[in-house]
């Protein structure tokens, strides 16, 4: 990751805890360069924002940790982990105030996570607008460390496999791309396994790697409704054990998939449902049309009759997943996902 090593503040975001924490190892080795860590470097955990007697967090630690002139060195890096836990204006009024006049001699590093205790902070909030604003009126940089989805998480993906240690040729990197699926945050420690076991600087291929990968990762769930609707059974039963093994998915979350998947097909049949905004309307979807125009697109060539056998397919593996049949979960969704894959291969082949 190139910074800006001369901003007073780094705020550092992102939903992938091992890419985030990834990327504060960089930056902060970035900003030590050649200098002494120990001497350079303070960081704040959450035990450090607790307010007296565990009551609540305070933010003054990390506040009067930027003021402070460094000592036998030149700069400080300042770390401030956790700092989710200040999620509100009130609570990072002390902090806008110090970067209205940040100290030269402090690079602060703001990481956006939450308090690791799920009992004190399930869910991390979103940056104030109050302290966003003040990390870029300071000259600052804010970072978001997520690869994103779709294109921009292949992009990432080819970008961090082109910047390893471990030169993998074109077979490589596909191979490492489709086993992590939608598993971005695997990559960094994959490839530092591969360093180790090749050395930096070593060709690879395909071949030499697949003993090092492990059990395939997530793919998205539009993956599995993308491979059943094109009529591809074999990829359709790789993508669902995919989705239940590496991705640890339960089968009753498979079947919510499928199941928001065709309710909006029989939604959209209705020849009065014309265009890709008249069926945007109808599901209640904003912004890009394109989820629309799928969901309209499927209906058109599924068509009522198997719109309805479909249905009733969903509605027996229910059953069967409630009790009905004495399966396992597993072989419920697998023999539902291989029934729709193959009528969905017909109905392609009929049109």
């Amino acid at each position: 990751m190139n910074v800006d090593l001369g901003a007073p503040v780094h705020l550092l975001k992102g939903g992938d805890d091992v890419i985030l924490g990834e990327a504060v190892t960089d930056l902060v080795r970035q900003l030590v360069g050649n200098g002494d860590r120990s001497l350079m470097v303070e960081e704040l955990t959450v035990e450090s924002h607790l307010g007296p007697d565990d009551n609540g967090y305070d933010i003054g630690a990390l506040v009067d940790a930027a003021q402070t002139p460094p000592f036998l060195t030149d700069r400080r890096v300042v770390v401030a982990r956790h700092a989710g836990v200040f999620s509100t204006k009130d609570a990072v009024a002390p902090l806008v105030a110090y970067l209205a006049d940040p100290l030269g001699s402090t690079s602060l590093v703001l990481v956006w996570e939450k308090d690791p205790r799920p009992q004190r902070q399930p869910k991390l909030p979103a940056v104030p607008k109050s302290l966003a604003d003040a990390v870029t009126a300071a000259g600052g940089v804010v970072v978001d460390t997520a690869p994103g989805t779709g294109k921009a998480q292949s992009g990432w993906i080819d970008e961090h496999l082109a910047g390893a240690a471990v030169k993998l040729d074109p077979s490589a990197r596909r191979l490492v791309a489709d086993h992590i699926g939608s598993e971005a945050g695997r990559l960094p420690g994959l490839l530092s396994t591969l360093e180790g076991a090749f050395g930096a600087g070593t060709k690879v291929s395909a071949d030499d790697i697949t003993p090092y990968l492990g059990e395939a990762g997530d793919v998205a769930p539009w993956d599995l409704t993308d491979a059943i609707d094109a009529g591809d059974v074999p990829k359709s039963l790789d993508v669902l054990h995919r989705m239940l093994g590496g991705g640890g998915r339960h089968p009753l979350q498979v079947m919510a998939t499928l199941t928001n998947h065709y309710l909006r097909m029989l939604r959209l049949d209705d020849p009065t449902i014309r265009g890709d905004k008249a069926a945007a309307e109808v599901l209640g979807i904003r912004g890009s049309t394109f989820p629309a125009k799928k969901a309209l697109d499927g209906a058109r060539r599924l068509g009522t009759e198997r719109l309805a056998q479909f249905g009733a397919l969903l509605a027996e593996a229910d059953l069967d997943l409630h009790g009905a049949k004495a399966w396992p979960p597993e072989l419920v969704v697998e023999v539902l996902v291989a029934r729709l894959a193959g009528r969905s291969r017909t109905a392609r082949a009929r049109r």
